[in-house]
């Protein structure tokens, strides 16, 4: 699997390179991308990379020797016996002391479990000479409660070394998306069950169906993701069966801290303590409504398992041991075929809206700032007020409220309805923003789309926003568009043009018979208010080519909004010749001189439609 994402992280890094004495501490959970990441970093720069085992004391300052020795090209290094870690990282600090190195001690509690003085030892080394000797050091870990209580907090010999940390965690859905050549919902049934690990993503091809790889990975007993959660749990804490236990609960549906409780047969005290810990961790997540002011303390909180994977082997592996050690599979994918799209495929699709709405915040396609999106629920889920998305953006007075669904057919008026009467309903929703002043936009996430009396009642509305997260381009569209040498885009300021647009061109790019440099993309910027606006909406649609798709556009003008085109339209007339004077008649002249003109007219013309036709006809 290709290096994708991660690019916070890597300008982070690169900024904690270019200081004196950068100290960073990078942790996560096992399989989420973190020696990936770090070896992405290093690449072309002078680095030491040491991977630390479960081994004796002697044997790890034999290899980390052998490393430095190649690193330096000083093959007598070795052939030393060390006592000392000093004296290895002197080594490194002597050779070449004006070239700027990197160190990376990679899984650091193993370390510290062969040696508990070692972050003592690291620390002396650090403030005596490592600090100031053209050196980055980087510590990694998976085992998160060991790199917190080591690296991180503040009884450690570290603590107030480091320059930076880096907590990372699985890649979101629009990064992994957007290096898909998957069709929308299959790459979020495949995200609902990897999560954005990138570990698991590399066993999912995107050659094979999905369920013939679950087969395989997940449900044989020889597969790779057969006892996943089991490995996890063992490597981070000293009784996972008690672990384990509260997992298993969650999983089946108890997300109250008093069902958990209950099922369990404890009191909430001795229940608790696990809780956090595995909230620490990253197993678990606690939830709470928008509403909550302070969602730490709040008891209206739920506890649902952060890991797609995980909630997957408790739903679908967990309960069917049994037949599978006998390698009964049917069962087991009998019920996937029930329920697996229906309920967990759905329930997965409301994470993956939050992020595509996030995204689409942070790239300026919607005017929202968040300082928290989340969901909202009055008592419990199975409250009629129960709502999939929301979002506040204090800095703006803006509240958002978002349904997801994840259906076969396309989302109809009686829907949007429903959400603006659930909003009317609710007391809190109303007494802790609406009454404060909050404006509300309502946004409509569907992998099928919207029924056309739904987009014609959204366009006479300021405050709905839809989102068709599941629009795709037909393959009819994409045999004219790779057969033209030349492509006109228009798309508008509205994020769900935008969406498309990228859409469309992942599709482009993704296709076995589109060739980079054989076809210019104009972009169009319609319906603007000037200019500057047109420019900005080809900047933010040219970014996301050049990141994901690293490909080029080239921005051919824009057209703003002009009434007439309405009274044109309404007259059946063409608007340049109803009002030949008007913004939007000089706008299509400009763009007509910039297609068109006296020295490339008879060029264009040749290859526009001569060569158009004439990649038809030869395309195989």
């Amino acid at each position: 699997m290709k290096f994708i994402g991660r690019q916070s992280e890597l300008r982070t890094l690169e900024q904690e390179y270019r200081r004196d004495g950068g100290f960073v501490v990078i942790y996560g959970r096992r399989r989420v991308g973190k020696t990936r990441l770090i070896k992405e970093f290093i690449k072309d720069k002078p680095a030491v990379y040491f991977l630390a085992t479960e081994e004796v004391e002697a044997q790890s300052m034999k290899r980390m020797a052998g490393v430095i020795a190649r690193a330096t090209g000083n093959a007598l290094l070795g052939n030393v016996t060390f006592s000392d870690w000093a004296d290895l990282f002197r080594a490194v600090a002597a050779y070449q002391p004006d070239q700027k190195k990197v160190i990376v001690l990679d899984e650091f509690p193993y370390m510290v479990k062969t040696n508990p003085a070692f972050p003592s030892i690291l620390q002396n080394i650090w403030d005596e000479f490592l600090q100031d000797s053209n050196i980055m050091l980087i510590l990694s870990g998976s085992l998160i409660g060991m790199m917190k209580k080591h690296a991180l907090s503040y009884d450690s010999p570290l603590y107030g070394r480091r320059t930076a940390q880096i907590r990372l965690m699985p890649l979101p859905f629009t990064a992994v998306y957007a290096a898909q050549s998957l069709p929308f919902d299959q790459a979020v049934q495949q995200y609902a069950l990897t999560g954005g690990v990138p570990k698991y993503l590399e066993f999912f091809t995107e050659q094979e169906p999905l369920i013939d790889q679950i087969r395989s990975i997940v449900l044989s007993k020889n597969g790779f993701l057969y006892e996943e959660p089991n490995f996890l749990l063992r490597d981070e804490v000293q009784t996972p069966i008690n672990y384990f236990s509260i997992i298993r609960v969650i999983a089946d549906g108890n997300h109250k801290l008093s069902k958990i409780c209950g099922v369990l047969e404890q009191e909430s005290p001795s229940i608790s303590p696990y809780l956090a810990t595995l909230s620490e961790l990253g197993f678990v997540v606690k939830d709470t409504p928008i509403t909550e002011k302070n969602p730490e303390h709040s008891r209206k909180g739920l506890y649902f398992v952060s890991d797609n994977f995980t909630r997957f082997w408790f739903r679908y592996v967990y309960p069917y041991k049994g037949e599978l050690e006998l390698d009964n599979q049917q069962i087991v994918l009998d019920e996937l075929q029930k329920t697996f799209i229906s309920s967990f495929v759905a329930f997965a699709y409301e994470d993956v809206c939050k992020n595509i709405f996030a995204e689409l915040c942070r790239s300026g396609q919607l005017a929202f700032v968040p300082s928290r999106i989340g969901s909202y629920w009055h008592n419990d889920l199975n409250a009629d007020t129960e709502i999939d998305v929301a979002a506040v953006d204090r800095q703006n007075k803006r509240l958002f409220i978002g349904e997801c669904k994840y259906h076969q057919k396309p989302v109809d008026l009686p829907v949007l309805t429903a959400l603006q009467q659930k909003v009317a309903a609710s007391t809190d929703l109303q007494n802790s923003f609406i009454r404060q002043g909050y404006q509300v936009l309502y946004g409509l996430f569907s992998k099928s789309g919207f029924s056309d009396r739904l987009i014609a009642f959204a366009r006479e509305q300021y405050d709905v926003i839809l989102i068709d997260t599941g629009a795709g381009v037909s393959d009819s569209v994409l045999e004219f568009v790779i057969a033209s040498p030349e492509v006109i885009l228009v798309t508008t300021p509205e994020p769900s043009s935008l969406t498309d647009s990228y859409s469309l061109l992942k599709a482009l790019y993704r296709n076995p018979g589109f060739i980079k440099n054989g076809i210019q993309i104009h972009v169009v910027a319609n319906k603007v208010n000037s200019v500057q606006e047109g420019k900005l909406v080809y900047d933010k649609l040219e970014s996301v080519v050049s990141q994901f798709l690293h490909g080029t556009l080239h921005y051919f003008g824009m057209i703003p909004q002009d009434a007439v085109i309405e009274k044109a339209v309404r007259q059946q007339k063409t608007v340049s010749l109803m009002a030949p004077e008007s913004n939007i008649s000089n706008a299509f002249r400009v763009l007509a001189n910039n297609l068109v003109n006296e020295e490339q007219e008879q060029f264009i013309m040749r290859r526009g439609f001569s060569q158009f036709f004439s990649n038809i006809l030869t395309r195989k």
